[in-house]
């Protein structure tokens, strides 16, 4: 039996705060996905590293996600975010839409165009020496998964994610680390307790990060203005950073 871990996103997923700032990154076609595209200001070390951003359902074009994007890549990570909603946004949808329905079948189209959209990555900009890494929030956590049980990156992260099940975490590979929240609805305590306990099992190199005074949604829609919720989304982007440079190096 596969047990369901992280279910279909809920309304959790749908809210939050929008954010403000300058995004610095461009958008450019990748595989026949918009992908947008943040670069580091330096190479940081002796070899490219590729970071791969696999947005939730606010898409990787939504500000939040712009500037989540840009702080990766200041950090020294060439960031590529895919446009796998082909520009039809959880926020576009009317109040009334059938917005769990809709990410169903929004995740349908994404599995089938993301193989060829990170061929062209690695096409691009893959060299002997190029190292990736995968994060995912909510929407994005599964293509982290299926990355992290191939062994095709160096180490992946999620965050408060969606659409996993157990077989997701038995066949992990690679590092990962987990940013989760004490409250949500989409992978509670018991589910999270859950994957832990398989990654203990399977001896897997893993981190799980928790805040508390914070939902699902934190580490890309928390509102600044709270001191918490601020501290949690800071400190969820930078553990991720480090993880991957841990990694990468």
């Amino acid at each position: 039996m596969n047990t369901t871990l992280a279910g279909s996103p809920s309304t959790c997923c749908f809210t939050g705060l929008k954010h403000t700032g300058d995004p610095e990154g461009r958008i450019e076609s990748i595989g026949g996905l918009n992908t947008y595209v943040a670069e580091p200001p330096t190479t940081l070390g002796s070899h490219r590293k590729v970071l791969l951003y696999l947005s939730d359902v606010f898409g990787s074009f939504f500000i939040n996600n712009k500037l989540l994007q840009d702080y990766f890549a200041s950090c020294g990570f060439v960031v590529l975010g895919p446009d796998y909603f082909f520009g039809q946004y959880i926020q576009d949808l009317p109040e009334d839409a059938d917005k769990p329905a809709w990410a169903h079948k929004k995740l349908e189209t994404a599995i089938e165009v993301f193989p060829k959209w990170l061929d062209a990555v690695k096409a691009k900009y893959g060299a002997e020496t190029t190292k990736y890494t995968a994060v995912g929030y909510c929407f994005g956590a599964p293509f982290v998964m299926g990355l992290v049980a191939e062994g095709s990156i160096e180490a992946g992260a999620i965050a408060h994610p969606a659409f996993l099940d157990e077989k997701h975490f038995e066949n992990a590979t690679r590092p990962l680390l987990l940013s989760c929240s004490e409250v949500d609805i989409t992978f509670p305590l018991e589910a999270r307790r859950r994957a832990e306990d398989i990654l203990v099992r399977n001896k897997s190199s893993y981190c799980i990060q928790v805040f508390s005074g914070v939902e699902h949604g934190f580490a890309t829609r928390g509102n600044p203005d709270v001191p918490d919720q601020r501290w949690a989304k800071e400190e969820s982007a930078r553990g991720i950073k480090e993880w991957f440079l841990r990694f990468s190096a």
